[in-house]
């Protein structure tokens, strides 16, 4: 259901779930709401900018191309930015389209490319004299990563161009993706080494093309189609010509069965209809069809809107759907002690998969759908992504079914459950609780927390069902007979787990803090947390005065932390880990000084050299605080391109302004 944006606070709430939503899809990979989810929410924010553009929030995702960088890889700037397709699902959105580039070309006949929307992860490749001499990610849209070195695995990527009619700089753009057998063997893989699997195809085409090891990249088998140029268009006069040329000098293209030409609504939805038609019959995902002006000489005068062109659409299909029964409602228990019932579905196909479960998130979910045991359903995978039920089919609900009520005790320990004040959540509150303990173990060695690679959701089940763990301390106490006696275990996957646990206890004080899951603590606050304490101890000893003190702590936070300290069990779990050698650091001593120590920073406009995720982290290294907005106590504000209100209200208030160089030197000093 798209959420409607009534006021400002709306309007601010929306913006910062789809930024959450960006960090989901983009830096992790993992998406928890489908395209058409995603896209409904974007053209809510779009409508409210639209009709109040003095509010638009600088962070909103529709002024930029939201895609992080990676650490490891060097930054590249594009020839020309990378943005993004403006997307529809409607043909009557698709008819205006139309009508605005007749308008604007004042043309009442214009013909148009139509080809593949392929569901994959953006690329350029540079080449000089034939020679294939870069490739970067899309990035920020302005500065990618150079991933040339990857990108040299896939072997359908000619290093050398064909022919000798080529221009002398050719920049080309197209799409890396994974064929679906490929992704499926992969995550038979993952899922046989007890690791996380990937969400869907593109998800995997993305984290495997930010590997570091190239050979590793190389086993993905990735493969990519090339659609676009960038830089001088001089060489070519359409976009149906590219993909002769670019075919021509051996870069791989779609075939031509699936790129057309069309000059009316009912031919470009002729064509939609008959890729959608074959879709399933594809080697890879699409979405999708991608609407273009052939003529590239108009390209200039259509222009930009935003970080879209106006010369292009994106005709995407809607979510895919099937119709099933749901056998029972399962309830799972969180780590927070949260109950969530899942419904447990007869298997059916959909979008390339079989889906057997879907979450049905909370009580207040299933009564306003009225979800039963037994109900025939609608569900849904828009972008292959996480199933849920669209609706029941009433025509066809048992006249015996009854409605579904969430258990008042705990499924796993029966606890009687609660309900906190304001919240929808059922929990239990048994902090011995088997459900909760095995999702706390798995949260401390992921990614978010200690990061322990070889650990993960699979072996961590594995390992609680054999008795070998059951609090967090027990990892550290795992042995080479231990881990002998199960299933699937050789000598070197034993010692891959050892060693990566032995190597989580030289952690960061930040890690730790968020491995302790301490409610209402998340990253940001437990950066906050290891800047304050000289260690762990330290931290437990702050009062609730002390820790309001710290800029970014309420009250709610403070008292939550100072209340989880206090807690017996706590303190002896924490004692316990530190025994074991669980050794957290702070990454700079707060005794060393440095030009940010005890500084608060403003960060605004768009940085090249750095991600903002990097200047944030070398600033916390440095000592000093991340602010989101200018006041009398900003120390220093950094300044990337189209820095807007912020660097106005840094100038009036003669805070220091510096420049990405100015900072670099400032931290390599």
């Amino acid at each position: 259901m798209t959420k409607k944006i009534h006021n400002q606070q709306d309007y601010i709430k929306l913006v910062e779930e789809l930024i959450e939503h960006d960090r989901h899809y983009f830096a992790e990979a993992k998406p928890v709401i489908s395209d058409y989810e995603y896209d409904q929410m974007i053209k809510e924010v779009e409508l409210y900018e639209k009709a109040n553009p003095k509010h638009i929030l600088e962070n909103s995702p529709t002024q930029r191309v939201s895609e992080t960088l990676t650490k490891g890889f060097k930054r590249v700037e594009h020839t020309e930015p990378m943005l993004s397709l403006a997307n529809t699902y409607s043909e009557d959105e698709l008819k205006s389209f139309i009508e605005r580039i007749e308008k604007l070309l004042s043309k009442s006949s214009n013909e148009f490319n139509c080809e593949l929307k392929i569901d994959g992860t953006a690329i350029s490749l540079r080449y000089e004299n034939g020679k294939l001499v870069r490739a970067a990610t899309r990035g920020r849209g302005k500065v990618g990563d150079d991933v040339t070195q990857n990108i040299k695995t896939i072997k359908t990527i000619p290093l050398k161009l064909s022919g000798s009619d080529f221009p002398k700089i050719l920049e080309v753009r197209g799409e890396v993706f994974m064929h679906k057998k490929t992704f499926a063997k992969l995550n038979k893989q993952k899922e046989e080494q007890g690791l996380e699997l990937f969400a869907n195809p593109r998800n995997a085409a993305a984290g495997s093309l930010k590997l570091l090891d190239p050979k590793e990249v190389s086993k993905r088998n990735l493969d990519v189609i090339f659609y676009g140029i960038a830089g001088d268009k001089e060489v070519f006069s359409s976009q149906h010509e590219i993909h002769g040329k670019l075919k021509k000098w051996g870069l791989p293209v779609a075939a031509e069965s699936n790129f057309t030409r069309a000059n009316t609504l009912d031919k470009i939805l002729s064509f939609a209809d008959k890729i959608e038609k074959k879709r399933e019959s594809l080697s890879f995902d699409i979405d999708g069809i991608v609407i273009k002006v052939d003529d590239l000489s108009t390209y200039d005068k259509l222009g930009t809107t935003g970080k879209s062109p106006r010369y292009a659409i994106a005709y995407k299909f809607s979510a895919e759907q099937a119709q099933t029964t749901i056998n029972d409602i399962s309830v799972q228990v969180g780590r927070t002690g949260v109950l969530t019932p899942v419904a447990e579905l007869e298997p059916v196909h959909l979008a390339g998969s079989t889906i057997s479960r879907a979450t049905l998130h909370n009580q207040d979910e299933i009564d306003r759908k009225d979800i039963r045991i037994g109900d025939q359903v609608i569900i849904e995978k828009g972008g292959d992504v996480i199933p849920k039920v669209v609706q029941v089919v009433m025509s066809k609900r048992k006249k015996d079914s009854k409605p579904f009520t969430l258990p008042d005790s705990c499924p796993i320990c029966h606890t009687k459950t609660i309900q906190k004040e304001g919240e929808v959540a059922y929990r239990c509150p048994n902090k011995n609780c088997h459900g909760q303990n095995l999702r706390k173990i798995m949260f401390y060695a992921s990614k978010g927390a200690l990061d322990i690679v070889n650990l993960g959701t699979r072996i961590v089940e594995q390992l609680v069902e054999a008795g070998l763990v059951s609090t967090i301390a027990d990892i550290y106490k795992l042995t080479e007979q231990d881990l002998e006696s199960l299933e699937g275990f050789k000598e070197k996957s034993i010692q891959n787990l050892l060693q990566s646990i032995e190597e989580s206890k030289s952690c960061t004080l930040s890690r730790f803090i968020m491995g302790l899951q301490i409610p209402y603590v998340g990253s940001e606050t437990a950066d906050l947390l290891a800047k304050e304490a000289e260690d762990i101890e330290d931290l437990a000893n702050f009062t609730v005065e002390e820790l309001m003190e710290i800029d970014g702590v309420g009250d709610k936070v403070a008292a939550s932390i100072v209340g989880f300290f206090e807690n017996e069990d706590n303190q002896n779990e924490i004692r316990e880990l530190l025994s074991l050698g669980v050794s957290p650091k702070k990454t700079v001593s707060k005794k060393e000084s440095t030009p940010f120590t005890n500084k608060t920073i403003v960060l605004t406009g768009g940085l090249k050299t750095f991600s903002r995720d990097e200047v944030k982290d070398l600033i916390r290294e440095h000592g000093g605080k991340i602010s989101s907005s200018i006041s009398k106590k900003t120390d220093f504000v950094i300044v990337g391109d189209s820095p807007g209100s912020k660097y106005d209200k840094a100038k009036q208030l003669g805070i220091k302004i510096l420049d990405e160089k100015q900072f670099k030197n400032l931290i390599e000093s």
